[in-house]
């Protein structure tokens, strides 16, 4: 076996790593058990999940940690759980649904724009659900007493009062509770015209000794979420306290914390959990302090998990009432509307509900660039084409001082194979020699992977904004691409369609055979734009080169439709513009002889 021979079979097996990292980093890993095994919890009904510290970190000594037990209820189905409490309806332009006057809860919350798939009748996105139900997920808000106090507050089985049978957002519903001990509890709650609620909790002391209590909200679920499970985006806790930065938290890593727990301290901020497209926070008050935490416990068998805040004691003489305000956000992860939220109600970096990642700095200027385009075209596809034009356009001087270098290389080929010819078996001497020619020429040898190099960054701001954002979910191209974030849904090895099966499935290479039209043409466009190239001298890089369009197509035809259009697209653009450059510059172009070169060797041989 020759040096070169052990060089290609090497690239070869590089290749292959080069897929296999990208389908453990990107493609979905198998779903996890949704329960814990079968434990019971060892707390008494309304006392804190045992896996919480029962007074860890009381934003005041007199002000205990303890909150509300998480309901253990048994199994029901969604319509069961919702009819174990008197509703009020919840009605907006966004979202409808109902919260629980049993325990005063948002429990049930439905998104009216957003359905689980691209047919238009199918079901609605189905946000928050109350405990009992598959998927519990919900919030509530309350006061914690001061330690040692024996103090009847609303619990989870409290039965509120309400002024009104449906909440919208020009009607806020109040609710009301008296304790019976000189306590009485109001509760307003009104809703915005997207994802908003705003919860006022006063409290009025007509007792003769005065009581401490401070403020708390939460965000609970029961069961292990559902999640994609892709490494490039977060679901999970998440939350922005003080004047820090975005604390993300995966499910699995909680546990992993002192006491399965992880407390923030900090002014204002907000924190819950995010999915992929939809996300459910409480906010306080932004200008006080307050004591954060993520933790996880058990509510009855079933792991549940929880985000919670407890603000500064209040401390209530008699006679005299306090109130409380926070928020809750439940809906979808829209740019534009948690744009407006930071901006209108000055919660601190709330857009990073989103998870624009690392590169937040190119991400998020591509998605401005893409909305801006779709505002003007209707089209999220087609802003895509355009936005490949623009950079195109915004590199065209380094691309031509590439492909012009590539020309300079192509003409001192035959000097390059003389040098091999005169020192066949001195590897280390051609590559002086070869170098030492390049200086003379004034070529840069890695100019021409300039191209590569540029559209790389772009590449990853593309594929991260068609993946975690909302608005590019269920966006339509042409013909039958119905959604640019999902994959090509046609298949060559099923005869697109025809035979009954999708190969897809099939276990460990199933991502792999996801090769529709799309990834098709972006296999033949990246291979012309390969041929219009000067073909490398050294065999082994010719070979590379060679087999590069192959592995990139069976490693891209899982990846969102719309991330193999642009890829096509830029391929497309990148012959052309070459092109271009070569024929202004009296070069001739090598597409047609290198494609034709490839048959004639063949028959050579």
């Amino acid at each position: 076996m020759t040096k070169d021979s052990r060089n290609l079979y090497l690239a070869i097996g590089l290749s292959c790593l080069v897929i296999v990292g990208w389908s453990y980093f990107f493609a979905p890993k198998p779903d996890r058990a949704r329960q814990f095994p079968q434990q019971q919890a060892q707390t008494a009904p309304g006392a804190a999940p045992s896996s919480s510290p029962s007074t860890a970190g009381a934003p005041q000594d007199a002000v205990s940690r303890d909150l509300s037990a998480l309901d253990a209820a048994a199994p029901q189905t969604r319509a069961e759980a919702l009819a174990d409490s008197p509703r009020v309806k919840i009605e907006t332009p966004a979202i409808f649904g109902s919260l629980a006057l049993k325990g005063a809860r948002i429990d049930d919350v439905a998104l009216k724009a957003y359905r689980e798939t691209v047919d238009p009748d199918s079901p609605n996105i189905i946000l928050l659900s109350p405990p009992g139900a598959p998927d519990a997920y919900y919030a509530e808000a309350g006061f914690l007493s001061g330690a040692g106090a024996a103090l009847a507050l609303p619990r989870a089985d409290t039965l509120w009062r309400a002024d009104r049978d449906t909440l919208t957002p020009q009607t806020p519903v109040t609710l009301s509770y008296d304790n019976g001990q000189g306590l009485v509890f109001h509760r307003q709650i009104a809703v915005d015209e997207r994802y908003m609620f705003t919860i006022r909790d006063s409290v009025e002391n007509k007792s003769d000794k005065p009581v401490t209590l401070a403020p708390y909200a939460l965000v609970a679920r029961h069961g292990l979420p559902k999640t994609v499970n892709y490494s490039v985006l977060h679901e999970g806790f998440v939350g922005v306290i003080g004047d820090g930065g975005v604390e993300e938290i995966k499910y699995d890593k909680i546990e992993k914390e002192d006491h399965a727990a992880k407390t923030l301290s900090g002014v204002g901020g907000w924190l819950g959990f995010t999915d992929k497209y939809w996300a459910a926070a409480v906010i306080p008050d932004q200008k006080e302090a307050i004591e954060a935490r993520f933790s996880a416990g058990l509510t009855g068998p079933i792991k549940s998990y929880r985000a919670d805040f407890v603000g500064p004691a209040l401390v209530i003489s008699p006679g005299a009432s306090s109130e409380t305000t926070s928020r809750l956000f439940a809906g979808a992860k829209e740019v534009h509307t948690l744009d407006a939220y930071q901006a209108d109600l000055g919660i601190k970096k709330f857009e990073l509900l989103i998870d624009w990642g690392w590169f937040y700095f190119i991400t998020r200027p591509m998605f401005q660039l893409l909305h801006f385009l779709y505002t003007l075209t209707g089209n999220f596809g087609v802003a895509i084409l355009i936005a490949t034009v623009i950079v195109k356009g915004l590199f065209f001087p380094l691309a031509s001082k590439s492909y012009l270098s590539m020309a300079k290389m192509k003409a001192v080929a035959p000097q390059i194979a003389a040098i091999r010819d005169k020192y066949p078996e001195d590897k280390m001497k051609q590559q002086q020699e070869t170098m030492a020619l390049y200086k003379r020429e004034k070529i840069n040898p890695v100019s021409g992977c300039l191209p590569m190099l540029i559209q790389i960054p772009v590449f990853f701001a593309l594929y991260k904004v068609l993946f975690v954002t909302i608005e590019m979910r269920h966006a339509p191209f042409f013909g039958w691409i119905k959604d640019l974030s999902a994959p090509d849904p046609t298949n060559i090895f099923n005869l697109f369609g025809l035979l009954p099966f999708d190969p897809t499935q099939i276990p460990m290479i199933g991502h792999f055979l996801a090769l529709g039209v799309w990834p098709l043409i972006m296999g033949v466009t990246m291979f012309v734009q390969m041929k219009a190239n000067p073909e490398p001298a050294d065999p082994t890089q010719k070979q590379i080169f060679t087999w590069m369009p192959v592995i990139f197509t069976f490693t891209l035809g899982g990846f969102p439709s719309g991330l193999v259009i642009y890829w096509a697209w830029n391929n497309t653009l990148s012959v052309a513009q070459q092109t271009l450059i070569m024929k202004r510059a009296g070069v001739k172009i090598e597409l047609f002889d290198n494609i034709a070169g490839m048959f004639r060797k063949k028959a050579t041989s």
